[in-house]
C-alpha cells in the first residue's frame, strides 16, 4: 500500500518544487522503500563479507561499505548480524559519514548520536585509534546506542547523555570531526515510517529549526580550528536546512560551506528557497554571499536516488589544525602503566580515590579492583594489555580513551569499553569485552557454525554439550574457564566450560527472537 503523506506537506512541496518536479516527487511515495546494509570492517572487510552472506547484494554508489538487500530476506535474522558483521541501515543514512572524511587518530564527535548506525560508521573508519565521543540526550535512545557501539565491537568509544552546551564546556575546540545528524521534522522518512507521516504537524518545522540552531552554535564552540562538520537532517524544509546553515554562517564567519564534489547523484542546495521563505515573511534576507554557500550543499531526493530524502552540508572552520594531545586518543596506546615508577603509579591511583584513599565513592578499593582485571587477562586473554585507560567505575571496569577526570560532571552513559564487573574480588568479564575481541585474542575459543542451528543454540541462551577437544587453546592452556564464542570465526559472547558442559554467559536482553 502506498503511503499517504499529509495534504498540507503536500501542498507546500508542490509549491516549492514547481509542477513537473512535483509530479516526479510525488510519485515516488508509490514505489517501495530501499533497504540496506553496511558493513563493520571493525570484524570483516567487504570482499569476505560479500562472500560470507547469505542475501543478494548491490552496491550503493555513496558508500563503499554499503549494499541495498531486499528486506524480505530478513538481515536481522541471521547469526552474523548478532556477530556485528554489519548494520541494518536506510541507505541515504550512510552519506553524512562519508561526507565526514575521517582519519585513523582523530577526535570525532557524534552529538546526536542514537540508536548510533552512523556512530558505528565513524568507529569503523577510526579502526581502533583516535577516539569517537558519541552522545544523545534523550536517556532511552542512550541504552540502544550503548548496546551498538557494544554489539559492533567498538573499543574506544565513550558515550554520554548530555546536552551539546555542556560537552561544549567540557571539551572546547577539541574535535576535529563533528557529526549532528540533528533532530528535524522528518519529512525524508515518511515512505520509511509511515507512522511518522501520520503525526506530522506543519508547526514541528519551526520547532526543530530552532532547537537545530542552538546544537549548530555548541558544535562551533566544540571543534578545532581547521576541523570539519556535518550538519544532516531527514526533512526537506528549507527552513530546518538553508536557512539554518545560512543563520549559522552569519553568525559563525570563521565557518564556510565545502562544496560537495562526489557524487552526481546529489542535487545540490537550493538557495533560491530562502528568497521563497522571506516572501512568506517566515525568513530574513541574507547577504548574496552567504545564501550562494547554501548551493553548495547537498540533497538526497526520493524521485531521484534510491533512498529516502536527507539534506548534507559540509562545514569547515577555518585556521590551523592543533596538535593531538599525547595523553588523548589512547586506541592504540600502552598500559598507562608503562614505564612509570612505583611511586608514580601509588600517586596516579591515589588521585583516582576519593581524597586519595585508593577508594572509588562507593567505597570500592580501585587497586584491588585493577588487580582482578589484570588476573583475568592472564587466565583467558593472550594480549598483556589491552588498549585504553582503565577506569574504575564502582564494581565495573572500563578501558577508556580519555581520563576519568575528563569526565568529572558530565553524564556518562559508557566512560569506555565495558570489560566487567568485580564480584567477590573475580572479574565477571562482560558482554562488550567478548564483541571487541578477535578469537587471536582469547585464551579458549569455540567455532560454531551458522549453518548447524548451533550457533542459534547459543544465541538463544541455551546450554550446549562440547567436548573437550572442539575447544581451541592457547599453548598450555587447559579447557575449563571462560570460552569465547564464535560463529565462522566471528564473535558472539562469552561461555564457560567445564566437564562436557558449557554453561551461556549470552546476556539475556541480547538473545535470540
Amino acid at each position: 500500500m502506498a503511503v499517504q503523506p499529509p495534504e498540507e506537506f503536500l501542498e507546500r512541496m508542490q509549491e516549492l518544487l514547481g509542477e513537473e518536479e512535483y509530479a516526479a516527487f510525488r510519485a515516488s511515495y508509490d514505489n517501495p522503500r530501499f533497504a540496506g546494509v553496511r558493513v563493520n570492517t571493525l570484524k570483516i572487510d567487504s570482499e569476505a563479507f560479500r562472500e560470507a552472506v547469505p542475501f543478494e547484494l548491490r552496491p550503493i554508489p555513496w558508500c563503499q561499505t554499503g549494499y541495498y538487500v531486499d528486506e524480505q530476506t530478513k538481515p536481522g535474522k541471521h547469526p552474523y548480524y548478532h556477530a556485528g558483521l554489519y548494520y541494518i541501515q536506510e541507505p541515504s543514512a550512510m552519506a553524512p559519514v562519508e561526507l565526514l572524511e575521517v582519519a585513523r587518530g582523530e577526535r570525532v564527535l557524534d552529538l546526536c548520536a542514537a540508536p548510533g548506525g552512523k556512530s558505528t560508521q565513524i568507529a569503523a573508519k577510526l579502526r581502533g585509534s583516535g577516539m569517537l565521543v558519541t552522545n544523545d540526550i534523550n536517556a532511552e535512545r542512550t541504552k540502544a546506542l550503548a548496546k551498538n557501539i557494544e554489539l559492533y565491537g567498538v573499543r574506544n568509544a565513550v558515550v554520554l547523555g548530555e546536552t551539546p552546551e555542556r560537552i561544549a564546556r567540557a571539551f572546547p575546540n577539541f574535535f576535529d570531526k563533528i557529526l549532528i545528524d540533528a533532530p528535524c521534522s522528518g519529512e525524508g522518512m515518511f515512505r520509511k515510517d509511515e507512522d511518522m507521516a501520520r503525526l506530522w504537524e506543519p508547526e514541528w518545522i519551526r520547532k526543530y529549526a530552532g532547537m537545530q540552531r542552538d546544537i549548530l552554535k555548541a558544535a562551533a564552540a566544540l571543534l578545532a580550528p581547521g576541523g570539519r562538520m556535518v550538519y544532516s537532517t531527514c526533512t526537506f524544509a528549507p527552513e530546518e536546512n538553508e536557512a539554518t546553515i545560512a543563520d549559522f554562517l552569519l553568525e559563525h564567519p570563521e565557518f564556510k560551506v565545502v562544496p560537495l564534489k562526489w557524487d552526481p547523484r546529489i542535487s545540490p542546495g537550493r538557495p533560491e528557497w530562502l528568497e521563497w521563505l522571506a516572501k512568506r515573511e517566515e525568513g530574513r534576507i541574507y547577504p548574496a554571499e552567504v545564501a550562494a554557500q547554501t548551493a553548495m550543499c547537498g540533497r538526497l531526493w526520493p524521485h531521484k536516488v534510491e533512498g529516502e530524502g536527507h539534506f548534507l552540508a559540509v562545514l569547515e572552520r577555518q585556521g590551523e589544525g592543533q596538535p593531538q594531545e599525547e595523553t588523548i586518543g589512547l586506541g592504540n596506546a600502552p598500559s598507562e602503566w608503562e614505564g612509570e615508577s612505583r611511586s608514580k603509579r601509588e600517586s596516579r591511583q591515589g588521585h583516582r580515590g576519593r581524597q586519595g584513599t585508593g577508594r572509588d565513592a562507593k567505597g570500592v578499593d580501585e587497586r584491588e579492583l585493577l588487580e582482578s582485571w589484570r588476573a583475568f587477562s592472564r587466565e583467558h586473554l593472550n594480549e598483556a594489555e589491552l588498549p585504553g585507560e582503565p577506569l574504575l567505575f564502582g564494581g565495573n571496569v572500563y578501558l577508556s580513551p580519555l581520563t576519568k577526570e575528563r569526565l568529572d560532571g558530565l553524564k556518562v552513559v559508557r566512560p569506555g569499553w565495558y570489560v566487567g564487573s568485580v564480584k567477590n574480588g573475580r572479574l565477571i568479564p562482560g558482554q562488550p569485552l567478548a564483541t571487541a575481541l578477535s578469537p587471536s585474542e582469547a585464551v579458549r575459543v569455540l567455532d560454531l557454525s551458522a549453518s548447524d542451528g548451533e550457533a542459534i543454540r547459543y544465541l538463544k541462551g541455551e546450554t550446549l554439550q562440547v567436548e573437550a577437544a572442539r575447544i581451541q587453546c592457547s599453548e598450555n592452556a587447559s579447557p575449563k574457564g571462560y570460552v569465547l564464542i564464535t560463529v565462522d570465526g566471528y564473535s558472539l559472547g562469552w561461555g564457560k566450560w567445564q566437564d562436557g558442559m558449557l554453561k551461556n554467559e549470552y546476556p539475556a536482553g541480547w538473545r535470540w527472537t
